[in-house]
């Protein structure tokens, strides 16, 4: 069998309400309660799973990346504008409101509720198709 990503925990203070966004943002189906979890289903099958930290846990962001169809990323764009969530062209946040042409694609980059940094990219580093 080959290497493939199967699923991945985020921390978050409110799962639900984590998982409501991102589901949201990316236009992925509902969030649906998986035991301790709140697991949102990628197009390709991996899940991604919300998790609450312990009370009084500290969050530290961490960085996710998906790659996207060049017509859901103009999907993400607008759900951002529409909702009021900040986004930037840069990793580091010098750039707001504008999207990155990177590698021949277009990327994105906007924090989700708990700090971590997701990215929305059209084409990947050396990628010659998205």
């Amino acid at each position: 069998m080959s290497v493939r990503f199967d699923h991945m925990l985020i921390a978050a203070t409110d799962k639900h309400r984590s998982a409501q966004f991102f589901a949201g943002i990316f236009g992925l189906p509902e969030p649906e309660e998986a035991g301790f979890f709140v697991a949102v289903t990628l197009t390709d099958g991996a899940v991604v799973n919300f998790v609450e930290a312990p009370p009084g846990a500290e969050i530290l962001g961490q960085h996710f990346a998906f790659l996207v169809a060049d017509r859901r990323f103009d999907e993400i764009i607008a759900r951002l504008q529409n909702q009021g969530v900040r986004y930037w062209a840069d990793p580091r946040m010098t750039k707001p409101y504008q999207i990155n042409t990177n590698h021949g694609g277009r990327g994105v980059y906007f924090d989700d509720p708990n700090g971590h940094h997701l990215e929305a990219l059209t084409r990947r580093e050396g990628s010659a198709q998205s």
